[in-house]
């Protein structure tokens, strides 16, 4: 499939690649310029989402005519966004198929960091390259993180959108009370509790007009089930949630940041209320090892801020920050 954005002509394969567990398939959505023949380490970007929404739903969604994988691979990256097992295309725990209460909290962080390294060794083989760009949001950040920690060999340069870091407060994602092996996410009820994080006075403009009602529909098409077993709803692993408890809010950092030695932008909107102003720049201090560092904070944004209305703020600064080839001197 191609698009086009800004005359570029944008290629869109849909593959499936094999995870590290027999039967467990991941979704690996590529998008890049039809006239890319040539392939470099700083030129090619792997992207993992958060503990709710998938790829599709997150970085693939058009808002205003195009998406943000579209604005990447437009400018000249080979985009690949993968979906952790349990989301969006990629294979389904068969614990999902059954009542939610019947089993323990599926697909644990330590899962999602081995997918998205399965993702990482498929790209790098197919384009015979040594090394890649990171992005990963919110859950996907800790993913991210964490994979980078351990493979620092493997990774040019790591984005973080709004990462998870210590809590000393709940975390709004965990409602408490048991965690089964999923939960069901109410998609098209979400939008008030999207906007609650914003100033009554400001949450009119925060999503442009249609943008919500677009994102709901890519959202839901990225779960069969919503339109039969569970209509109106996705299904989200738990095994996120329960790291919360026993790593975040439970003053245990799941990796060390300091460990990670490449380059790191950490993007974070002023309204989130899931990644805290405090808790970002507590990540932020943290990360002592980083060839170079820097923060960009969007001004009227939510933990949303990629689907909301100052988006291409975002990833104007993430292109930049790709773009640039700067070393601190010596």
């Amino acid at each position: 499939m191609t698009t086009h954005l800004n005359n570029i002509h944008i290629v869109t394969e849909d593959l499936r690649i094999p995870s590290d567990t027999p039967g467990i398939e991941l979704y690996v959505r590529n998008k890049r310029p039809a006239s890319m023949n040539t392939f470099s380490n700083e030129k090619t970007i792997v992207m993992v989402h958060g503990a709710t929404y998938p790829i599709g739903s997150l970085y693939d969604v058009e808002l205003d005519g195009f998406t943000f994988l579209d604005y990447l691979a437009s400018h000249g990256y080979d985009v690949y966004a993968v979906d952790v097992r349990g989301y969006g295309g990629s294979t389904r725990p068969p614990e999902m198929e059954q009542p939610a209460d019947l089993n323990p909290p599926l697909v644990r962080t330590e899962t999602g960091v081995r997918d998205l390294g399965a993702a990482i060794d498929y790209v790098l083989k197919r384009r015979n390259l040594t090394k890649v760009n990171v992005l990963g949001m919110s859950w996907g950040g800790t993913v991210a993180g964490a994979y980078t920690s351990r493979n620092n060999d493997k990774v040019n340069k790591l984005t973080l959108v709004a990462p998870q870091w210590l809590s000393s407060k709940p975390v709004p994602i965990d409602t408490g009370g048991p965690l089964g092996s999923y939960r069901l996410v109410a998609v098209g009820s979400t939008m008030e509790r999207w906007l609650s994080a914003a100033p009554e006075h400001k949450r009119g403009d925060l999503i442009p007009d249609g943008w919500f009602e677009q994102w709901v529909k890519a959202t839901l098409a990225s779960d069969p089930g919503s339109l039969t077993d569970h209509p109106e709803h996705i299904r989200a692993t738990n095994g996120p949630i329960l790291d919360i408890r026993e790593y975040w809010t439970a003053g245990k950092a799941f990796y060390d940041p300091k460990d990670i030695t490449v380059p790191v932008l950490l993007v974070h909107a002023e309204w989130d209320i899931d990644v805290p102003l405090e808790l970002a720049q507590n990540f932020f201090t943290s990360l002592t090892g980083a060839a170079y560092r820097r923060w960009v904070e969007i001004g009227e944004g939510t933990h949303m801020v990629l689907l909301e209305k100052n988006r291409l703020q975002a990833f104007q600064a993430i292109r930049g920050f790709l773009d640039e080839a700067y070393a601190p001197a010596k």
